[in-house]
């Protein structure tokens, strides 16, 4: 990892988690019936994958997603043929039995429920090295002392870069959604902080930030959700879905992406 470094930062507008400016997507809220939801994920890490099926709530309904059990769930690497049919470990929960993670791969996800079939597609890019993480002493509107991770890379030339950042602090997964895209810093040495406005960073915590380098679908997903969840401080009027890359009026997403970690206490 880099020299870790401490920064003063006076913030002179509100904190936002996303770090690019873009156009919001209005998309239906879902608030009647329940809907497919599918969340996938194959990397560039050891194998098995996993992909998860369950069904929607209304949106004033409790957090509770039942699992669907019933599901024909199959991944394709186009590169080289190979179909993986996953196996149910668990209620709603497949697994994948011989796929490999394969960087710049394209992968395709079919799930198949009652009939019905949703797809999916995901490039896996190429991964970007997270140089080190650093932190910033920032200050809030009331002059409140607050923390916040810096992650610290080099963007390659050519645009089409787009990364998605997780906190686990103290082994609890902060739910903020941080991405960011190369639009406005392409090829440009990156220091971005990790603006987290529900749990602050304090001296003496352990710190881990995973970094995945997503394909652009991938990104959309991950900002309009931010969107509907305000965390990036700008919550749409209306609650609504974020965009997905699966067909037919499924939820969720299905990302190949590569991933890296860094673990470190805050000081």
């Amino acid at each position: 990892m880099g020299k870790m470094k401490m920064r003063l930062i006076l913030l002179v507008a509100a904190a936002v988690t996303m770090a690019a400016c873009k156009k919001v997507i209005n998309v239906d809220l879902n608030n009647a019936a329940p809907q497919i939801v599918i969340e996938g994920e194959i990397t560039n890490g050891k194998a098995p994958y996993f992909v998860r099926v369950s069904k929607s709530v209304s949106f004033s309904s409790s957090n509770v997603y039942p699992p669907v059990t019933n599901a024909e769930v199959y991944i394709k690497d186009s590169a080289n043929g190979i179909i993986d049919h996953l196996a149910q470990v668990d209620s709603g929960v497949y697994r994948t039995q011989q796929l490999v993670g394969v960087m710049q791969h394209t992968f395709v996800l079919s799930v198949t429920i009652d009939g019905k079939q949703y797809r999916a597609v995901s490039k896996m890019p190429k991964p970007v090295p997270l140089d080190s993480v650093t932190f910033a002493l920032n200050f809030d509107f009331n002059n409140n002392q607050e923390i916040n991770a810096v992650v610290n890379f080099e963007d390659p030339i050519g645009l089409g870069n787009y990364y998605q950042f997780i906190e686990t602090l103290n082994g609890r997964l902060i739910p903020n959604v941080f991405v960011f895209e190369d639009r406005l810093s392409d090829g440009r040495y990156i220091e971005q902080p990790l603006f987290n406005d529900s749990s602050y960073l304090k001296k003496n915590d352990t710190l881990e930030i995973t970094m995945n380098c997503v394909d652009k679908n991938i990104y959309n997903y991950f900002f309009t959700l931010a969107n509907v969840t305000g965390n990036n401080n700008f919550q749409t009027a209306t609650p609504a879905n974020p965009v997905t890359n699966i067909s037919n009026g499924a939820l969720g997403y299905f990302s190949a992406h590569t991933t890296q970690r860094a673990k470190l206490v805050v000081y």
